[in-house]
């Protein structure tokens, strides 16, 4: 993925800013013995931060299709890296440096993520991703971090820069199984008998305008009582409602 963006921004800075010109595109840390070594003008892309950007962490899994859109397996969500490059200039003239500046500063302004498609400027794995790659630049770094440390780690004199950061997805590979799809109609055991799903409801209605429930054999056999069987069912393990009657009844 790191490879895939310094790719996507030398192709960008070399056909946007550069144009054809006279401009190198380099990808080296501007430490004082490369600077040294620098005998015509160039634009510097150093890379010098990579974090995560757990804000835009997602946690719900992504459903994988096979040709038939069935459903075939899951797999864990992109992560999005903040991967952070230190843009500079390298002229013999200051005037030269700022108009280099300038038209870097224009140019990523001019969007909020990379272009993509046949025209675009994306490479490798984030031509792929339904994940747009976002740029911001010039933002006030985070309080952890300093330019002016950076230049100091790098043992350079400071020099005016821009900050960009790219956030770019990066697919961690996990993936889950899923069962085997449903082929058959699902049946419903109601004690010891299969109903169709469609059965179950009227089923249920009915039982529900039973006025008392209980086992056949849980209703007592005594003198001067008749049981009377509501509806025709004779299946096993069914449930059926009694009405004991009076003698007059």
């Amino acid at each position: 993925m790191i490879h895939d963006v310094d790719q996507t921004l030398r192709d960008l800075i070399e056909r946007l800013v550069v144009a054809g010109g006279d401009v190198e595109v380099s990808l080296d840390a501007p430490t004082r013995d490369w600077a040294a070594r620098q005998n015509r003008p160039t634009i510097n892309a150093f890379l010098y931060d990579i974090r995560e950007d757990t804000g835009r962490r997602d946690v719900a899994p992504r459903a994988v299709y096979d040709e038939n859109r069935r459903i075939i397996g899951r797999e864990a969500p992109p992560r999005r890296f903040r991967l952070s490059y230190l843009l500079t200039a390298w002229t013999q003239r200051p005037e030269d440096e700022h108009r280099l500046l300038s038209s870097l500063l224009s140019t990523f302004l001019g969007f909020d993520q990379v272009p993509g498609g046949d025209d675009g400027f994306l490479a490798g794995s984030l031509a792929t991703s339904t994940v747009p790659t976002i740029v911001t630049l010039a933002l006030p770094p985070p309080q952890d971090r300093s330019l002016s440390d950076i230049w100091s780690a790098l043992g350079g004199e400071l020099k005016p820069s821009l900050d960009l950061v790219v956030v770019a997805p990066i697919e961690p590979g996990r993936t889950y199984e899923t069962g085997p799809p449903v082929t058959e109609r699902p049946t419903v055991r109601l004690g010891e008998v299969d109903m169709e799903p469609d059965d179950v409801e009227a089923e249920r209605r009915r039982r529900a305008t039973l006025r008392h429930v209980v086992a056949v054999e849980d209703v007592p056999e005594r003198a001067g009582a008749e049981r009377r069987q509501v509806g025709d069912d004779e299946h096993p393990g069914r449930t059926f409602t009694f009405t004991r009657l009076n003698d007059d009844d």
